[in-house]
């Protein structure tokens, strides 16, 4: 597993977005970004969580925050869930789960006594510079989003 440290620089890295552009991290220099890695568009869980987030968007806004989401889903699969949901934001496709091992976040997981390899729920909170300021690792969606506006 990749460790990130806090204060230190995230890696950057471009992936097509549900818009059909390319989005690189590193664009976002200037401005704070929520970097939030998912499991599965249209699932209950991750439907909660980007709902949680379209709804306090607004405030992300308001303080110049941009917000990102990444699954491995492809990126027509991104916007039907984009769509559906009316997300003001941009979900990111890493199909390969090259960006996902870079952040630490593709893991083996165990669901029904399966093992499998997966998107663990991680958000990472980055500064103007690119540099990591707070990280959430294992997240449980209820509640999340406030934590995240605490944070800034």
């Amino acid at each position: 597993m990749t460790e990130l440290v806090i204060g230190q620089e995230v890696p950057d890295f471009t992936l097509p977005a549900s818009n059909g552009e390319e989005v690189t991290l590193g664009s976002y220099r200037g401005r704070k970004v929520v970097l939030y890695f998912y499991p599965k568009d249209m699932t209950p869980s991750c439907t909660q969580e980007a709902c949680s987030f379209r709804d306090s968007h607004h405030i992300l806004e308001e303080k110049g925050v941009a917000l990102l989401g990444v699954s491995p889903d492809p990126v027509k699969s991104h916007g039907k869930f984009a769509d559906k949901y009316e997300l003001p934001f941009l979900l990111l496709s890493d199909v390969e789960h090259k960006v996902s091992e870079l952040y630490g976040v593709w893991q083996l997981k165990k669901m029904y006594g399966r093992e499998y390899e997966g998107i663990v729920r991680s958000t990472f909170l980055i500064d103007e510079d690119g540099k990591l300021l707070q990280e959430w690792r294992k997240v449980k969606v209820a509640g999340h989003t406030e934590d995240i506006l605490s944070a800034l």
